[in-house]
């Protein structure tokens, strides 16, 4: 078998959405994408994540780590 890391960039059409807040352009996880997220920390939680699942995971919250580094610098 053999696992290949996702890009980040690649969840970007189907797994994040744009919402106008006030003056904010707000980027969120589609629905889909949140549930497969608490779906992988309860399988990370519960110590049984595949390989692709843990390259997943990682995948997922590097997404979120980028837009929230991203959001930091915007509000400074």
């Amino acid at each position: 078998m053999t696992t290949t890391l996702l890009k980040p960039s690649a969840m970007l059409p189907e797994g994040l959405c744009v919402q106008q807040a006030n003056n904010f352009t707000l980027f969120k996880f589609t629905d889909k994408l949140g549930e497969q997220m608490q779906e992988l920390l309860d399988k990370k939680k519960a110590d049984s994540l595949t390989p692709d699942e843990s390259f997943e995971i990682e995948t997922i919250g590097e997404l979120a780590n980028i837009f929230s580094y991203r959001l930091m610098k915007a509000l400074k």
